[in-house]
């Protein structure tokens, strides 16, 4: 065997021919390249931050006024009580008591939940006919206290609301019950208070976009020294 021969011998066998090394130095240039797109086209997903819920639309009679037929009203923005009572409780546990039990005539309830987990407990709901009116909502808390809201129905108008909220909540407002003054308004101005098609300003913040990012906070109304109202998420 020759000088040559000998040396292609120990070539193969030590796998160092160059179409081999040509072949290996491709297969890692394309595995880096892999391995920069994917780095290219999978960027890490952004953070998702938390959207907060909308505040409840409240208007209450503040501490010592005269209770009357009604303490305030409620104008929630659908008839899905499991979504809405949330937002009505986070407001009233601290006002009130934890709200424990809550009672409401079915008519304008399409789905009303035995039990309705919010923050921290279980509300209880019951429904009674023709013992609670239509549009009024019965809030029982842990000290065993009660309280009647006039329950706005959710498509109202921005006015029409208003001017519900406002003669619900009022210390020397009439005493009618939560039918008669949703049929006060109606007589008065001549339309529908849940039947008044809502602008597009109207149709977002009922939708809530105004009050995703509004905190509720109370604020006092009416004379100095005198009982007002809680004006609450509006």
């Amino acid at each position: 065997m020759d000088s040559t021969e000998g040396i292609s011998h120990t070539g193969f066998h030590a796998g160092s021919s160059p179409a081999k090394d040509e072949t290996r130095a491709a297969a890692e240039a394309a595995w880096r390249r892999v391995r920069i797109m994917s780095a290219t086209l999978l960027p890490p997903l952004p953070h998702a931050e938390p959207v907060a819920a909308p505040a409840a639309r409240l208007a209450l009679k503040s501490d010592g006024t005269s209770r009357g037929l009604l303490d305030g009203a409620w104008w929630p923005r659908s008839r899905d009580l499991l979504s809405e009572l949330p937002a009505l409780t986070d407001v009233l546990d601290p006002l009130w008591g934890r709200i424990t039990r809550i009672a409401v005539n079915p008519e304008h309830w399409p789905v009303i939940p035995r039990r309705i987990p919010v923050d921290g407990h279980i509300v209880k709901v019951g429904w009674f006919t023709p013992e609670i009116d239509p549009h009024k909502l019965l809030l029982l808390s842990y000290g065993a206290d009660r309280w009647d809201l006039l329950v706005i129905p959710p498509e109202t108008g921005a006015e029409s609301a208003a001017r519900l909220m406002a003669a619900a909540s009022e210390y020397d407002g009439p005493p009618l019950t939560a039918s008669a003054l949703i049929a006060s308004e109606e007589a008065r101005h001549g339309v529908s208070a849940a039947g008044q098609p809502l602008d597009p300003d109207e149709a977002w913040e009922y939708e809530g976009g105004a009050s995703a990012v509004v905190v509720a906070v109370p604020q006092q109304t009416g004379p100095p020294g005198r009982a007002g109202r809680l004006i609450i998420g509006m």
